[in-house]
């Protein structure tokens, strides 16, 4: 028999697979936590006028964009002990050395999209907000940086379901995340076929979790300009209803 059931369910739930799956969430969260906190500052510095700091950070930029993430990895495992015995203690594990990896691959990739987005505002909306009495950075926070969310969200939304599948690249530092226990039990019982499928439903489940949670982000984020665009439709002259006295509606 090709595939066996009781093995592909046996599988499913089996603690080993469960832990995998909760290391790469847990890591894939972190990364892209850190990812986006860190990519702001980077994303406004990429259009400062400070000549020095523009290009410092557009090197970094072109630098993690360029290297795969696998080399990343293993410069950051293998290479920082061989630099800086500090690495070489206990605390240095595969789950930080892929933290940082990833981390740093990851605050390029999003930075280039938060300055993207960032640059599709106009000048219109800063100066709207100094007409309002708004400082910079309370204007930065309220005004620009919600729009430009808007703008970037589904890809931020799309660099972390990519951050979720390379994930599978740290079993080459020996973290034991989704496809190194795959691997492993398969190693064990050689059976390709259930433990491939329990692995790819896995995936598709975290996958889909996301992606629902990116449209309801958008629905959320979009209300208030639908809002806006329905109110600026429907005209002065436009009929709406109240309610009356009694809970009914009456149109005016």
């Amino acid at each position: 028999m090709l595939f066996d059931p009781t093995i592909f369910l046996e599988a499913l739930v089996s603690p080993a697979l469960i832990q995998g799956a909760l290391t790469t969430i847990g890591l894939s969260i972190c990364v892209q936590v850190t990812a986006f906190a860190l990519c702001l500052p980077v994303a406004i510095g990429l259009s400062s006028r400070r000549t020095v700091v523009r290009w410092a950070l557009l090197a970094y930029v072109w630098l993690f964009r360029s290297a795969p993430m696998i080399l990343v990895l293993l410069f950051i495992w293998n290479g920082l002990p061989q630099l800086f015995p500090i690495f070489r203690s206990a605390w240095f594990t595969p789950f930080l050395a892929a933290y940082i990896g990833m981390t740093l691959v990851g605050v390029a990739y999003n930075a280039e999209i938060m300055r993207a987005a960032l640059g599709s505002l106009g000048a219109g909306q800063r100066e709207a907000a100094a007409a309002l009495g708004l400082t910079r950075f309370p204007a930065f926070r309220l005004v620009v940086l919600p729009q430009a969310m808007r703008i970037a969200l589904p890809s931020l939304m799309n660099e972390f379901i990519s951050l979720l599948k390379s994930t599978s690249l740290a079993y080459t530092i020996s973290l034991r995340e989704l496809m190194t226990t795959t691997s492993l039990s398969i190693s064990a019982s050689f059976r390709f076929t259930e433990w491939y499928a329990c692995a790819f439903l896995y995936y598709l489940v975290m996958v889909s979790v996301l992606t629902l949670a990116q449209g309801w982000i958008e629905r959320r984020m979009s209300a208030p300009y639908s809002r806006k665009n329905n109110d600026r439709d429907a005209g002065p002259g436009a009929v709406r209803a109240i309610p009356a006295l009694n809970g009914s509606a009456q149109n005016l």
